[in-house]
């Protein structure tokens, strides 16, 4: 079978795009979707995403990562999708859709995506480091000289670590630049490698840096290998609510695979 594809990214984090509201692309096959998002044989992918029919919002977002296994949410992926959608013409300036988190809203402009997330409502700190979940589960650690710091080895040895079990988490590096700035380098599991932007990653670090005190600002720049993302959120007691995701999403190219 031959499938039109689309290829977006957001700061460097890169998606497979399919339009799959006649449900003609096979969700369940997994081997097929590793392949797809093969740098070598395939397209090249962090992961892939579905585009499908829902009937209460405008569309359904269905991620996968690049191992092939649908995954939790991806923030990056998810102001793609909006994107994505507008290009197909399902949305104009605004949405909602529903993930595999829940219900998301957004706005574009241009190629300029906001995308609301999840309220956060636990965040967990420990000596050297902190637990949340943002759509996804992530780490949080301050280190020195983020530049030459060896992000997949030691990702990968606290993500099968005895922090966490077979489902492991997303390891966050991250190195202060100013008061409202930070540098942030991630390594994601079903990548199994450093991306060069983390959506849900970004979002926990501005909440993290925030529950540690190291920010006073509501709306916080990371800086992360691909470009700049924002994250604007309120704080009501000891959670967090109306978070917003913010940067750039952009159509790389569109093309055809036969699979």
């Amino acid at each position: 079978m031959t499938h039109t594809f689309y290829k977006y990214q957001g700061t460097g984090n890169d998606f497979v795009f399919i339009d799959n509201r006649q449900e003609i692309f096979n969700k369940k096959d997994a081997n097929l979707i590793a392949h797809l998002c093969d740098r070598r044989f395939g397209i090249g992918a962090d992961g892939l995403i579905l585009l499908e029919n829902d009937k209460v919002t405008d569309f359904r977002m269905v991620y996968f990562n690049a191992d092939g296994k649908e995954s939790s949410m991806c923030g990056n992926g998810g102001r793609c999708i909006v994107a994505f959608a507008k290009m197909l013409n399902i949305i104009k300036d605004k949405t909602t859709f529903v993930a595999i988190d829940g219900l998301h809203e957004a706005t574009i402009e241009d190629e300029f995506v906001k995308l609301k997330m999840q309220d956060v409502n636990s965040i967990e700190l420990f000596s050297e480091h902190v637990f949340l979940n943002t759509g996804s589960p992530h780490h949080v650690a301050m280190v020195t000289d983020l530049k030459n710091y060896n992000v997949k080895d030691n990702g990968a040895s606290i993500r099968y670590g005895a922090l966490y079990d077979d489902a492991g988490s997303n390891i966050n590096f991250v190195e202060q630049i100013s008061d409202g700035t930070f540098a942030v380098r991630t390594y994601e599991r079903g990548v199994e490698d450093e991306t060069l932007s983390c959506g849900t990653g970004v979002t926990a670090v501005a909440l993290a840096m925030h529950k540690l005190k190291k920010v006073d600002v509501k709306e916080v720049s990371l800086n992360v290998e691909g470009g700049q993302l924002k994250v604007s959120f309120e704080t009501n007691a000891d959670s967090y609510d109306n978070i917003w995701l913010q940067g750039p999403a952009k159509l790389v190219f569109k093309g055809e695979i036969k699979c």
